[in-house]
């Protein structure tokens, strides 16, 4: 699908630079747009691999267990129909652990095991349940500690203090996510309502 939208998009743009007789734009951009990509690649690849290393260091060290440890109480309130020691709270756990702390490609196996094992306690298959969507919305908020990846791209760029968005970026992703949160709920309860389940 997304395939074929960004192929849509190429296929106007095309059509708009002939249209409108801007056709040396489309070409810079093909000859320039490369070398753009690589260099950022490049400039920003080795600042990834130290962020996501020290992350990894962190994570061999017991450091990313322990916080998920400490965090399972707060789970198992936004998850009350998960058993204490169910797996894929375990899973929930690290993988929004291992996100706040901004080693994005480390979580995505935890966020897929835990969702596999919610749908497997799942009795409706075609329908996500209550901690399905709770998870999702705890994912898309994202609550983070360390952007890593944004720490990155204002090195590369030569930001003069890079990591000055932290306090922003806690603020905006904790609002985002307590914001997710409460219309989780809202459209929970008023689901509840209408089918007039307890």
């Amino acid at each position: 699908m997304m395939n074929l939208l960004w192929g849509v998009f190429f296929v106007i743009g095309i059509i708009y630079s002939i249209v409108t007789g801007n056709m040396e734009a489309i070409n810079n951009e093909i000859i320039e747009g490369p070398k753009l990509i690589l260099d950022l690649f490049l400039g920003m690849f080795p600042l990834m691999v130290l962020w996501s290393g020290i992350m990894n260091i962190a994570k061999e060290a017991g450091l990313l267990d322990k916080m998920a440890k400490w965090m399972r109480p707060l789970f198992r309130v936004l998850f009350p129909e998960l058993d204490e020691n169910d797996e894929a709270l375990g899973y929930i756990a690290s993988n929004i652990t291992i996100n706040m702390l901004g080693i994005h490609n480390a979580s995505t196996p935890f966020g897929l095991k835990a969702m596999k094992c919610l749908q497997e306690k799942n009795k409706d298959k075609k329908t996500a349940t209550r901690s399905m969507i709770t998870f999702l919305v705890l994912n898309t908020g994202g609550v983070t500690l360390i952007a890593t990846d944004i720490l990155a791209m204002r090195s590369l760029y030569g930001s003069a203090n890079p990591t000055e968005i932290v306090p922003i970026t806690i603020l905006a992703t904790l609002s985002s996510t307590i914001f997710g949160l409460c219309m989780d709920r809202i459209f929970y309860y008023r689901d509840r309502r209408k089918h007039g389940t307890h």
